[in-house]
């Protein structure tokens, strides 16, 4: 018998939507089944797996240590501190259950909040499933985050507790994160009763008497503590996490408990393929949803080993990632297009150098992935490389292609598209002015959802329903539908192509251009290992895109090769598209965990404050963006 055609599949998870999530609610445990599979009465809003209880924490930890408890669970790698730890799933939940013991001796309990601000250490992934097993809502904050900026989230989610360390290591620099918290909490106008601090003596910090508490003293009290799972209403909020790039009041997006569980163990089979006692490595971190989707809860879910890694893509060279794929056999690894853009500088033969025969696919997301990057990469290494695209907002893929659906015929890649809409999600592409549906191949328009979004996507932004309706559901001319604000075409066969977002695009003398199709242009030319495109205000034209480009080899820079790129985009999109400057740069403006800083970038090139800089990797990229703009 013939497979089912993926659009097929797709359209049953339209039309038959609660007979096709009440199949995918069998993969996780409930104490109570669901009474009802979806709530969507009350449009913009959605609630799933209604009346059932369940636990993430038991789903992802307490099921497999019950089968089987010496299997890994948690692999911890730090090439900063030179230390690797492996907990099996029953070690995994002796930790869980300690934190959880010493979080409710702290007085937190089911719906309280504690925040998170933490490096890529074991115990930050205690400490969420920690939260998760007693029913209390944790929200992580990206490690390093300035005190402002933290002060603004702690007043957000009001935490009753803080679990912190006293530094993080990034390229071997250490980030002393205590005198930051503290600093916050002066700022903020919610004191926590408690901070909870893992001294990994990396740097020496000062305890606040009544407040700082000790994590390697009460683990010790704590040891062989037993703590139940809290059963939990399938729709009850697990956590909060801030979106990056939001101004003004932080915006705290809202996941619920039963359809993030369902939506993620449905993702690690028909997505990424994996299978239980496989490994995972995601090279995110747990401050963003990436990590959250898929360093701590998918694969755990899903019965996988998960790789935890503190370090960066060359250290101790360009070659580690791929050292940790052979030596913990990864079979499924996720990173983002920046990281390899960063190998791409380096020689390719270290792609080479170790054995990777376990590896069978890697993913990338995170930013649109030019199609040089993933030539690059493929060839390499000799393994699919998988483009997808999500958001926060959604929790997991809303555009990629799935290969591993039994009976589903497998949906190829297609090079500068992330794929197709995902089942669950019924994507639009609409008019930005009039909101009418586009349905012809290579129509730009803004890519938007209709209602109900599925299981494991936001259920509102965190004390504030009607920013949640207001931000993302009535952006568009007559349409209640949810925006992810990118701009995107659909070619003939359903790929879409995303162009950027939508407040990325450019008016240049009346032509309205997205930035990200000049970035796609311009990465093509072989000089170039990245490169970003932004738009400046300028007297005469309104907007005028300049390109800041890293170049393979930085001796190349000159004129005569500014001049090349500019006939290039001449040739590609015609001339209103062509950059006013080429500006050659040794290195972007990027956080931490790799997103590229477009709009600091921006600001600078107008001579504005490029505002909170605090997740930014290295300094000096802004400053050379300064001196080269005033020569």
């Amino acid at each position: 018998m013939s497979p089912t055609a993926y659009a097929d599949f797709h359209a049953r998870s339209l039309t038959e939507r609660d007979a096709f999530w009440a199949e995918q609610a069998k993969r996780i445990d409930w104490q109570t089944p669901p009474q009802q599979i979806c709530d969507a009465s009350q449009p913009p809003f959605a609630r799933w797996f209604v009346g059932g209880t369940t636990n993430l924490c038991h789903n992802a930890v307490d099921r497999h240590a019950a089968t089987r408890p010496g299997d890994r669970a948690l692999i911890w790698v730090s090439t900063e501190v030179g230390q690797e730890k492996v907990y099996s799933f029953a070690q995994l939940q002796a930790e869980v259950e300690a934190m959880a013991a010493m979080l409710l001796a702290q007085g937190v309990g089911p719906g309280d909040r504690v925040l998170i601000y933490m490096p890529m250490i074991p115990e930050a992934a205690f400490a969420m499933l920690a939260c998760a097993r007693i029913g209390a809502i944790h929200s992580v904050v990206f490690g390093g985050f300035a005190s402002v900026s933290l002060a603004s989230r702690i007043d957000d989610a009001v935490p009753t507790l803080i679990v912190s360390a006293d530094a993080g290591s990034r390229g071997g620099k250490r980030v002393a994160y205590k005198p930051l918290l503290d600093e916050a909490i002066t700022l903020a106008q919610h004191k926590p009763a408690a901070v909870l601090m893992v001294d990994r003596g990396l740097v020496p910090f000062e305890r606040v008497a009544g407040r700082d508490l000790d994590y390697a003293e009460l683990r010790r009290r704590h040891d062989g503590a037993r703590v139940p799972c809290a059963w939990l209403e399938s729709n009850t909020p697990s956590y909060t996490l801030y979106t990056s790039g939001t101004t003004g009041r932080p915006k705290g997006v809202q996941r619920d408990v039963g359809g993030y569980a369902v939506a993620l163990a449905a993702s690690m089979d028909w997505i990424f393929g994996g299978k239980p006692g496989e490994t995972y490595f995601s090279t995110s971190d747990i401050g963003w949803v990436v990590g959250h989707s898929y360093i701590v809860y998918g694969p755990l879910i899903h019965g996988m080993a998960t790789l935890m890694y503190e370090g960066t893509p060359v250290n101790p060279d360009a070659a580690v990632l791929w050292s940790l794929v052979e030596k913990y056999q990864v079979t499924v690894m996720f990173s983002a297009p920046t990281a390899v853009r960063v190998l791409k500088k380096h020689d390719a033969v270290l792609l080479k150098r170790h054995d990777l025969s376990s590896l069978r696919a890697l993913f990338l997301a995170g930013e649109p992935l030019d199609e040089p990057t993933a030539r690059w990469i493929a060839e390499g290494l000799g393994v699919p490389i998988i483009d997808n695209y999500w958001q926060t907002e959604t929790g997991w893929p809303l555009l990629t292609v799935a290969h591993h659906i039994p009976g589903v015929e497998a949906v190829p890649t297609r090079l500068g598209s992330p794929g197709v809409p995902m089942y669950g999600y019924d994507v639009k592409l609409l008019d930005e002015q009039t909101g009418v549906e586009l349905t012809g191949p290579d129509q730009k328009g803004v890519l938007a959802i209709a209602h109900p979004l599925p299981p494991g996507a936001l259920q509102t932004v965190w004390g504030d329903d009607a920013r949640f309706v207001n931000t993302y559901w009535r952006s568009i001319p007559g349409r209640e539908v949810y925006s992810t604000f990118d701009w995107a075409t659909r070619d003939a066969d359903g790929y879409t192509f995303i162009l950027g977002r939508t407040d990325d695009v450019i008016n240049v003398a009346g032509h309205r251009l997205g930035t990200r199709e000049i970035e796609e242009c311009i990465s093509g030319h072989a000089a170039l290992a990245e490169v970003a495109v932004v738009g400046v205000a300028d007297q005469l034209k309104g907007q005028v895109a300049i390109a800041f480009a890293v170049l393979r080899d930085a001796a190349l820079a000159s004129p005569a090769l500014e001049g090349e790129i500019m006939k290039h985009v001449d040739a590609q999109l015609g001339a209103v598209a062509r950059p006013a400057r080429v500006l050659f740069v040794t290195l972007l403006p990027k956080t931490r965990s790799g997103k590229l800083l477009r709009r600091a970038l921006q600001a600078v090139a107008e001579g504005r404050d490029p505002g909170d800089l605090t997740t930014l990797d290295d300094p000096s990229a802004l400053a050379q963006v300064k001196t080269l703009l005033h020569k």
